[in-house]
Order: C-alpha cells, then structure tokens, then sequence
C-alpha cells in the first residue's frame, strides 16, 4: 500500500505552495484514483512520493520510503508523460533495452508485450505510435518489472473511450491480483467508474477521501434530499409526473423515509408534495461538483441543510457504476450526529473532508473539520457542517520531513544495457559507413596530389584538418552515447535525466572503445584497399615503423571517442561532446606545443630500464617496447593533449557525480 502523510511542495515567492499538507492512503488491491482540476496540485504530489521534487512530507511504500528501496523498478512502476524513447527504436528493442536496465530476463519484453497487446506492433518504429499505442507502451514499461505499486500521471488523458476501457481494466487485473495502483485524472465520471477509493484534491488541498461509491452519491451529481414518512408514495408520484412531463428524473430510495431525487428541484419536489397532501420533514439541495473547483452552496441551500442537519448517504460497493446512471436504489444512508467519531468523515454540503487517521496521529490536531488542514474554505460564505465537533486547540505537531531530490538508480547491468542501446538504433551503423566512405575517397584525393606521408595517406589526414574522418567519427558515436540519454531519457523516464553512475560509465566507455577500435581498423584496411585498386601496390605498403603508428592511431581514435562520451556526460548534450573533441587539436594541442617549445635540458632517457630495477620486476614478452612506445605516444603534442583532456573531462564528471549524490 501507499501512505503519504503531510505533502507540501515548496513555495515560491508569494504565491502559496502547489500541495499544502496532502495525507492519503492507497491501499493493496485497490484502484485509487487522484481527482483534481488542472492545476490542482496532482502531478505535483506525485512527484513528491516519487522524490522528484523538492518539498516536505513522507511517502511510504509497503512501510518504506523510495530510497530505502534497494530496486525501486521492481517495487514501483511509473507513468508520467509519454514514453521517451529514441524514435528510430522498435518496440521490442526499446523494451529489451530497459530489461537490462531492470535486471530482468529478456523474455520478459515479449510477455508484457502480448499482456498490453503489442505484439503485432513489437518492430514499429516509437516514432510512429500513436497516442494509444504510446500509452500501452508507457504501461508495458511500468510492468516490466513486475512492481506491486502502478503510479500514473492521467494515464487516459487524449485516449479514446475504448482505449481508457482497455487501460483501466488493466490496472484493475493488477489491482486483483494484490497489486496497488494510483493514478491521477481530472474526469470525476473516469474516477468514479475505474476507481475504488477516490481522493479529491482542490488548489493543493486535500478536500474529500471516499469510497467511490460514496463519492459517487454525494459529489458526482447534484440531487434533492426528501425525508418524509410517505417516502414510496411521493417516490411513485415523482416518477409519474416525470413520465408524464418527460423530464429524466432519477428517484432513488436510501432506505427508510429518505429519498434522493436526481433531475429535479426542491421547488418542483415541494409542490408535488403539497398538491397531496404529503408531509415533509427534509427538503434540501445536496449540490455535488461536477467536478473539483465548484463553488460553496447557495444561501438557500445552505440554509436548507442547516435546518435540516443533512446527513451522508453511503452506497454499497459492489454496485455497478455506469455514465447514465449512478449507484442504485438499494444504498444505505447513515446519519452522523454531533458525536459522531472524528475518524469517521464528516459531511458538507459540498464536499466530504477525511477526519483524522490513526496512521498520522502526530498530525491529528490539523485533520479535524475547524482547522485549515481539515476542511478547504469554499468561496463566498461557506456552507456551515451538519456535523460539530468541538476540540480544545492542540499544540502545533513539528513539520514533515524534508523531501530531497535522489538521482535515478544506475542499469543493474550497464554493459548489457548499453550495447542494447547502441546496437538498437541505426545511427552508429550509418555514421561507421559514413566515416568509411569519407575515409576512401580522401585518401585517393591525397595519393592523387601527392607529398602525403605514408602514414597520413593511409589514416586520410591532411594537414589542413585537425583530426581524420575516422577520430571525428568515433567521437560523434561517444558524444551520442551520453547524448542520446539525456536526449531521450528511456533510462529515468519519470526523472527526464541519466544517473552520473560510475557503473554506467564504465560500460560506455567500455563499448565506445571497442567501437573505436573496429572503426579504426577499418577506416586503414579500406583505405589500404582503396589505394591498392586505385593506384597500384607501392601506394598502399605498410610502413616500416607500424607498431607505433598503429598505437598513436588506434589511441588517437579511442581517445576521441572517450573524449566525446565524457564530455556530453558533463555538459549533458551531443553537440558538446562533439565539440570537446574537435576543440582538443585546435585548442589544447597549441597551448601544448607552446608549453613545451625551448630546449630541454634533460630528456627521459632510459625510463623502462629505471622502472624494471625500481620495481624488481623483469618485463615479460619484452614489455620495455611497449612502455616505451606509450611513453612516445603520450609525449607527442596531440597524444599529450589529449590525455590531459581526458583528464579533465574524468575529474569533471567524477565531480558532478559526487555533487549530485551528495545533494
């Protein structure tokens, strides 16, 4: 179940706070429906339980708060807002991808597919959903887990009529089968039919928590509240009159000497009832909103109540809610007398305010019916309760809890995840072929001007760019592996950010290397390849010294790819990333060269020779030419450039991780 206890939002400037001490409950195996107009404060007291926004108050789910939860996914599943997901992505695939993320079986993509019924869907493109097929996409998403708790943000909202059948029956299955849902709606008919416990909220306040049922009766539809001894007689002349008029009058019998009238008018009611002569002990309006936002009850009516100490109707439960007609005629009115039990709710003419709740005793001195926590102020005069309880004022309880802001946990397991989302879409694939056909055809033009060195010619770097197609590309797909998740943020949907996680790091870094590696291997055997059948066997020879070319390339390319996922990583873009990476040879490689331009008075000569005797160690397979030929690499103006740029992108991102964690 869901407790939330004392949800209010922070303010801003003057203006009051957007929730103001919010205490419901969402119990287990039952559909609980957050009603409210626009503005009202639902979204916001959503994102409070979930902690993404900054206010005070407790949540708890099945007894424990969201970051004492060491899986949230597989404890909560969220909807809020569309599905965000790479539009080129299929349906399968997005889902496999967020499999990993979740730590589930891959399998279990396909079988919430065919639960929400994708499945002939599952290789269309995100793109071209429509809003049906988003909405049953954003609930397979929430299922994928298996959660106990569902919290929606208006699910149906732009659906159709039968689209909102499909999904309310489907959180209804999961409510039968143990499961809690929440979701959230502006439609009082929507949370009247799919829900069984509605809670009202009104300008961020907390103004009616009842059954649906009850809900229903007292606030979906305004009605006529008779209580008279001739209670079938005057039912049976109502109905005729209404026949004979054709009017659409609705006479319901709450048992007893009570009737509730629907269609009619106190007035109309009353003159029926003395042209026969029929005494009344109780004529009133009970004006039910349409909807929240509807103002207090006229003078009149309120006046009407007052006399007559109006009552609370409750119908059954199981009884079927339709849009026509709601309740029937076998519900049961119970009458709440000036003793009646604070816990008990306590009856308005326009609105049914929740008392206190043994759960949230420490706030029990502000949920009575006199304090602003108890009952919302209507507009205008207020229509005074049928119900009095006095109290002796109490103390004021000590604020809730600040709500901090947590960021999403990373992939249970990030490297699966990430090859998933790398290999899911076609952008890779098309800007590998993209970089191997610029590749080509520059090095053909380069072998036709001649005076390229062999190494360039086979790398396709000309001397007027800063860096060869190949080291652009890598670092466009490492910029896009960090780009793409806070582009489209499928990895914390309801966050719309990424977790800075070391873990999720590590497999981008891990991926995007393997990438660069491939990318540059081909980018020289189609070049060599190119030339060869262009010009000749001379053209394309392998240089003599191809050890340590092919180790500056391969940690040229590499260093670009890391450079752009770290660097999107911190500044959260694409662009950015790619950016950094072109900004390493045109900017940080002259400050280089110029710090190390003058003559040198020592040199570091004999380093591996140094290092074996200081570490007692004999270098296997001989390890002193590969220590020295990292040692040339890093000492070259672009190697050493780019090494200090890593540097300072992983020390940016280490610290803007930990500043987050630490918020």
């Amino acid at each position: 179940m869901i407790q939330a206890f004392g949800l209010t939002s922070n303010s801003r400037k003057d203006l009051p706070p957007a929730v103001d001490d919010v205490s419901f409950e969402a119990r287990a195996g039952r559909v609980t429906a957050l009603l409210g107009a626009t503005g009202a404060g639902k979204t916001t007291a959503l994102r409070l339980m979930l902690e993404l926004q900054q206010g005070r108050g407790l949540t708890y789910f099945r007894g424990r708060p969201l970051h004492r939860i060491a899986h949230p996914s597989r404890e909560i599943g969220v909807l809020m807002g569309d599905v965000p997901g790479h539009p080129a992505r299929t349906v399968r695939g997005h889902l496999r991808m967020l499999c990993a993320a979740a730590g589930v079986a891959v399998r279990r993509a396909d079988e919430v597919l065919e639960v929400v019924g994708l499945v002939s869907l599952r290789d269309e493109r995100l793109g071209t959903l429509s809003r049906g097929m988003d909405r049953r996409l954003g609930l397979a998403c929430a299922l994928l887990p298996d959660p106990h708790t569902l919290v929606l943000d208006d699910p149906a909202e732009g659906l159709s009529a039968r689209e909102s059948h499909w999904l309310h029956g489907m959180l209804r299955a999961h409510a039968t089968q143990g499961g809690t849902v929440l979701f959230t709606t502006s439609e009082p008919k929507e949370a009247a039919r799919a829900a069984d416990h509605v809670v009202t909220l009104e300008q961020g306040r907390l103004v009616a928590d009842q059954p649906a049922a009850e809900f229903a009766r007292t606030r979906l539809r305004p009605r006529v509240a008779v209580r008279t001894p001739h209670a079938v007689r005057l039912a049976t002349l109502l109905a005729k009159e209404a026949r004979t008029a054709r009017r659409s009058v609705e006479v319901v019998r709450e048992g007893g000497n009570r009737l509730s009238v629907y269609g009619s008018t106190c007035a109309d009611v009353g003159e029926t009832a003395f042209r026969h002569g029929i005494l009344v002990h109780q004529l009133a309006d009970e004006i039910g909103d349409m909807g929240p936002g509807t103002g207090s009850l006229p003078s009149a009516a309120a006046e009407a109540v007052k006399g007559a100490g109006a009552g609370v109707t409750e119908a059954q439960p199981d009884e079927p809610l339709h849009d026509g007609v709601v309740g029937s005629a076998t519900e049961v009115s119970q009458k709440r007398d000036g003793s009646a039990s604070p816990s008990r709710s306590h009856a308005h003419a326009d609105r049914t305010v929740p008392g206190d709740r043994k759960a949230h005793d420490d706030q029990g001195a502000q949920d009575g019916p006199d304090t602003p926590s108890g009952a919302a102020a209507g507009s205008g005069d207020t229509a005074p309760s049928p119900v009095t309880v006095s109290r002796t004022p109490a103390p004021l309880p000590p604020l809730p809890p600040p709500i901090s802001v947590r960021s999403a946990p990373s992939p249970l397991r990030p490297l699966r995840y990430e090859l998933r989302r790398a290999a899911g879409i076609g952008t890779g694939f098309l800007t590998s072929a993209a970089v191997l056909v610029t590749s080509a055809l520059t090095a053909v033009l380069l072998a036709r001007v001649g005076h390229t060195p062999q190494a360039r010619l086979l790398a396709a770097w000309p001397r007027e760019l800063p860096l060869p197609p190949a080291a652009l590309g890598a670092g466009l797909l490492g910029a896009l592996a960090f780009g793409d998740e806070f582009r489209h943020p499928a990895l914390a949907a309801d966050r719309g950010t990424v977790p800075r996680r070391l873990g999720l790091l590590t497999a981008k870094l891990v991926v995007t290397a393997v990438t660069a590696l491939m990318l540059a291997f081909l980018t020289v055997g189609c070049d060599a390849e190119v030339l060869y059948l262009v010009y000749g066997r001379d053209i394309a020879e392998v240089p003599a010294d191809w050890f340590s070319l092919g180790a500056s390339w391969f940690g040229l390319v590499v260093g670009c790819a890391w450079a752009g996922v770290l660097a999107a990583g911190v500044f959260r873009s694409t662009t950015a990333g790619l950016a950094a990476v072109v900004a390493v040879p045109v900017v940080v490689v002259p400050l280089v060269q110029k710090a190390l331009e003058g003559a040198s008075v020592r040199t570091a000569a004999g380093l591996p020779g140094r290092l074996r005797e200081v570490l007692l160690l004999q270098w296997p397979f001989g390890g002193e030419r590969y220590l020295a030929g990292a040692v040339r690499v890093i000492a070259q103006p672009v190697g050493g450039a780019l090494a200090l740029s890593l540097s300072g992108l992983l020390c940016a991102y280490l610290l803007t991780a930990l500043r987050s964690r630490v918020r």
